[in-house]
């Protein structure tokens, strides 16, 4: 079982603009089925977890919940799930989140959705392995940081998808500091 942060980001390494949209990212020119592509992605996967302004995107902006996993949503408000949905609305630390999801996922990969704190919160607990970026050919200069933390990375894999850059990394660990 692996534990992996998928995304989409702009080149310059944001995952939604200050307004928390996605729109830059919905027409973009993407394979789903082609080179690290989210289809392939997400059949290993066996249990999710999401920040709330992720979860607040998918409930107002995609119309259905698609997801068969079981999803925890980081929040401190109240919230509802989607009908027939299973989710877990947590305010719990990322290390009995991710025991808890190790637990359901039946052993299959856990995927952090978003955002890059709540990554980074899985990744300062180490229990991050994996970081897995589509960079898409759009600036936005400001919004939601891809993953808001310094740490080193190691690349493993890297694709072209359509219009996109696909990167998958290692997670070595915070930097340390130089000098």
């Amino acid at each position: 079982m692996t534990t992996r942060y998928y995304t989409a980001s702009s080149i310059d390494g944001f995952i939604a603009t200050p307004q928390h949209s996605l729109d830059w990212l919905l027409h973009q020119d993407v394979d789903p089925d082609g080179p690290m592509g989210y289809n392939a992605f997400i059949q290993g996967v066996g249990a999710i977890a999401m920040g709330a302004s992720t979860f607040d995107w998918v409930i107002d902006n995609a119309g259905t919940w698609d997801y068969t996993q079981p999803a925890w949503v980081f929040t401190h408000r109240e919230r509802i799930a989607p009908e027939g949905a299973d989710v877990r609305f947590t305010s719990a630390e990322a290390t009995t989140v991710h025991a808890e999801m190790s637990a359901a996922a039946g052993g299959e990969d856990l995927w952090i959705v978003g955002g890059g704190d709540l990554a980074g919160q899985f990744a300062d607990a180490g229990l991050l392995d994996e970081v897995w970026v589509q960079y898409a050919p759009v600036t936005l200069g400001a919004g939601a940081p891809l993953f808001p933390r310094e740490y080193d990375l190691e690349l493993i894999d890297v694709a072209r998808n359509r219009a996109f850059v696909c990167a998958r990394y290692a997670v070595g660990g915070p930097r340390e500091p130089q000098g």
